[in-house]
């Protein structure tokens, strides 16, 4: 039977630069949609598919997650139980964040790429298959887009990249695309990932972006390629992708079905992302659409 993924590796520990001044302190995982933080969605997220364990992987000035994801503190629990029955939601909310998987902090070390955040986990994945995503951008999907990675991965027994349909000539100069032979809708045995191709080279629409579902096997290629590396050389997750399918190892990207790709790492598309999910709160979207439409007369 095909052991299924209960750890997970999330991606922090970027500067934000983006998002300047306003990162300067705080990290961009911890931008609030609404009133909860972007990461906070992915650990939920991956928590509704069966995780257990979900290892944060971070840099310096990020310890508000570790402080996120823990217990409150005494003060705070003080406080909510003064307001009584009306803070008792508040107070039940709060405490659950921490109970909701257990949680590991590992500080990023080595080249930069995206796949250093990998080797610096290796010894807590061990051999067994995981998630890795990021913690600022994500696909809204029903099912949700680590369950259909999960589905896929049970049907192939490979590693799965999870994908979105290109809309504009700008994504194949941002997104890394997938390709191989289709073997069922949306879904394409891949021989290679081509990095931002541009539309006439892309070898499909398919772009590789938000989450993947690796074999540990992983581990392997990436020590490889950080092996081949040569001073100032990058080490991206990408490399060891290619080292395995030259080894004739298979690697499923897949299209995630009724989802909406949300990039919150981007000024733009935060505001839009918190804009539609106000929109869709009972407590807030009748009032904030009435404003909205009452703005844009």
């Amino acid at each position: 039977m095909t052991k299924l993924p209960t750890k997970a590796v999330i991606a922090a520990a970027g500067f934000g630069t983006r998002f300047l001044p306003q990162t300067k302190a705080m990290p961009k995982e911890m931008l609030p949609l609404v009133d909860k933080p972007i990461i906070q969605y992915v650990v939920e997220e991956l928590v509704s598919v069966g995780i257990k364990d979900i290892i944060i992987v971070t840099g310096q000035a990020k310890r508000a997650i570790e402080d996120h994801f823990d217990s409150p503190t005494e003060d705070l629990i003080a406080n909510l139980k003064m307001g009584g029955e009306k803070k008792k939601p508040l107070l039940k909310m709060v405490e659950e964040i921490s109970t909701m998987a257990n949680f590991a902090y590992v500080r990023q070390k080595g080249p930069y790429g995206n796949g250093t955040p990998l080797l610096n986990v290796a010894h807590l994945i061990g051999d067994e298959p995981f998630i890795y995503t990021w913690s600022d951008d994500f696909i809204d999907a029903t099912p949700p887009r680590f369950q259909q990675l999960i589905d896929l991965y049970k049907k192939y027994n490979a590693s799965v990249l999870a994908c979105i349909r290109a809309k504009s000539e700008a994504d194949y100069a941002r997104y890394g695309f997938a390709s191989g032979v289709e073997v069922e809708p949306g879904v394409i045995d891949t021989d290679a990932v081509i990095e931002k191709p541009g539309k006439a080279n892309a070898p499909s629409d398919l772009a590789t972006v938000s989450g993947f579902l690796f074999t540990p096997d992983i581990f392997e290629y990436l020590r490889t390629a950080q092996n081949q590396m040569q001073e100032g050389d990058e080490l991206w997750y990408n490399d060891a992708l290619k080292l395995m399918l030259q080894d004739g190892k298979k690697i499923m990207s897949a299209e995630i079905k009724s989802g909406r790709y949300y990039d919150a790492g981007d000024k733009l598309e935060y505001l839009k992302t918190v804009i539609d999910f106000a929109l869709r709160r009972d407590d807030i979207g009748d009032s904030l659409r009435s404003y909205l439409q009452e703005k844009l007369k």
